[in-house]
């Protein structure tokens, strides 16, 4: 029995597959010991070499479309290059798979320990870089480290929706109010500790009540929502005297010392940058417009009553329910008499169970002929029904089965002369057909048929 693993594998064999007929993966793999079996000699044959473990599981990845199918096959390899090498170079002498031909080309052969370097190098390259990471720093940045971490812890939780606040922002008379926390570190980091987070667009009591006691300066992101914290702000009842903002596509944390300087000595008045805000104006607008549609009301009352009074009695008119009825049953009574002989006191009731004969002159409808060109018409009908239908001389249809069942259907069934299915055309069929006594093999493509019976006439879609 074959081994399903070798210990070491050094190589890959890849290759590409080509064969002419639908075939199952135990059909590749039997062709390739099969027809190389003897040609390298006893050395190098593959079912002594897949025993001893030189060659692992071969591995068959097929799909089939069309008729045909193709895929990929995988043949791990522990023998030297030479060796592995004269292995693949014999796969492409596989020329069929069971009654189909096949077409096999090596793509390459792959030396897996490359890839075992390559993943080597990668992960060196990771830990030295850890390594580097974690060595004794500068002395300007241990400074710099330290200063940093005062900073960070100086920040303290004010009011009691706990913001995250510079130590000074009691005693100081004016207050930088930013988006979040990061904004607050670097802020202290640059000695700015009058500074408090607002912590999102929502407006907190402890927001609105330092803004009435302090002169506030809103410090916001260069971005959308910068724009949309403003609006909630100055909605939300927020005293607020100075904006600034970051530039376009930056945020507050990632401006440097003199970028925060800057753009905070460039503060302007916070009615400046309210008025790009048409919040309020769109609502004003919308209101003459509801009030526009009350007289709208008055001109569609008036014709509702026209229509509602003329066309009622119209179609309701009683001469026409009765001068049907009347001849109908006056004809059936005087008709039936005569023929049957019955009197016409005969109740009506036993009448009116008598018209039982029109069913009778559907069942002729289904047996017409058709035609050679009625039959691709019959083709249409069928698109995406997996069905086929048989027909007689006469080309009257005799049954309808599925596909699949075609071969076993028509095994069975006798005096066929024409066959119409949403199917392909395969040899197997062809041969049945014409042994069957078929003259017309109507499908939606034809498949491997390589010798036509003279006997009949194949018939595609695509014809």
């Amino acid at each position: 029995m074959a081994k399903t693993y070798i210990d070491t594998v050094k190589y890959l064999i890849y290759t590409n597959v080509e064969i002419g007929g639908l075939v199952e993966k135990p059909d590749v793999v039997g062709a390739i010991f099969g027809q190389t079996e003897g040609l390298l000699g006893d050395e190098l044959d593959l079912r002594d070499l897949q025993k001893n473990g030189r060659i692992g599981r071969i591995e068959v990845d097929l799909a089939g479309r069309d008729g045909k199918t193709t895929g990929i096959i995988k043949i791990p390899s522990s023998l030297d290059m030479v060796e592995t090498c004269i292995i693949a170079a014999a796969l492409e002498t596989v020329d069929r798979v069971g009654p189909c031909e096949a077409r096999l080309k090596i793509t390459k052969v792959e030396d897996t320990r490359n890839l075992k370097r390559k993943q080597l190098v990668d992960r060196a390259k990771l830990l030295l870089k850890n390594l580097l990471s974690t060595e004794i720093p500068e002395s300007k940045e241990i400074s710099q480290l330290v200063r940093d971490e005062v900073k960070t812890a100086e920040i303290v939780e004010y009011g009691p929706d706990k913001l995250p606040a510079g130590p000074t922002i009691d005693r100081s008379n004016e207050v930088i109010f930013v988006e979040g926390r990061a904004d607050v570190v670097n802020l202290l980091k640059n000695d700015v500790t009058n500074v408090i987070a607002i912590g999102g667009a929502k407006v907190t009591r402890t927001i609105v009540e330092l803004s009435k006691r302090k002169e506030v300066t809103l410090f916001l992101d260069g971005d959308r929502g910068g724009d949309i914290i403003l609006n909630e702000l100055a909605q939300g009842g927020v005293d607020i005297d100075f904006v600034s903002r970051a530039p376009a596509g930056l945020e507050v944390e990632e401006l440097t010392r003199k970028e925060l300087i800057k753009y905070m000595r460039n503060r302007s008045p916070f009615e400046q940058n309210v008025k790009g805000n048409k919040g309020p104006e769109r609502r004003v607008v919308e209101i003459p417009r509801f009030r526009q549609a009350e007289p709208r009301e008055e001109e569609r009352v008036e014709p509702l009553p026209q229509p509602r009074v003329e066309p009622r009695p119209e179609p309701r008119i009683e001469p026409r329910q009765e001068a049907r009825p009347e001849p109908r049953q006056e004809s059936r009574q005087q008709i039936r008499a005569r023929r049957r002989e019955i009197p016409e006191d005969v109740p009506r009731l036993d009448e009116q169970d008598v018209p039982a004969p029109e069913p009778e002159q559907q069942a002729p409808s289904e047996a017409v002929p058709l035609s050679k060109g009625d039959l691709m018409k019959e083709l249409e009908a069928l698109g995406n029904t997996l069905k086929a239908r048989f027909y007689n001389g006469n080309l009257q249809m005799v049954s309808e089965v599925p596909v699949r069942d075609v071969i076993k259907s028509l095994s069975e069934t006798r005096d066929v002369h024409a066959i119409v299915f949403d199917g392909i055309i395969t040899q197997r069929l062809a041969d049945l057909a014409s042994k069957q006594g078929v003259k017309l093999l109507i499908g939606l493509k034809i498949g491997n048929v390589n010798k036509v019976p003279s006997n009949i006439e194949i018939i595609t879609k695509n014809k």
